[in-house]
């Protein structure tokens, strides 16, 4: 599956819960994750979307660790099952 497919479906999903995926570029910091996703109830995600069966580059690890260790939550998904499993767990969050 490819990255788009994937991001595509993170969007419409994020969508349904009532929130929106911004896309997240940033040209003085190219590794950032691809998108932010904004929830109901002051909730921000941020989420790198990867092709089935990649994964990030070492850059991109190391910009997800300095989020991370900012106490950010950041994810990595390569397929839709992967975004799925995470808008179940961001539902529970919710109620």
């Amino acid at each position: 599956m490819l990255e788009r497919d994937v991001e595509k479906h993170l969007v419409k999903q994020v969508a349904k819960l009532g929130g929106k995926a911004y896309k997240w570029s940033s040209p003085a910091n190219r590794a950032v994750p691809d998108r932010i996703c904004c929830l109901p109830q002051s909730r921000i995600k941020l989420v790198e979307c990867k092709a089935t069966g990649k994964e990030p580059t070492p850059l991109q690890w190391k910009v997800i660790k300095s989020l991370r260790d900012l106490d950010h939550e950041v994810f990595v998904v390569d397929t839709k099952e992967k975004v799925n499993i995470l808008i179940e767990v961001w539902k529970e969050e919710l109620k």
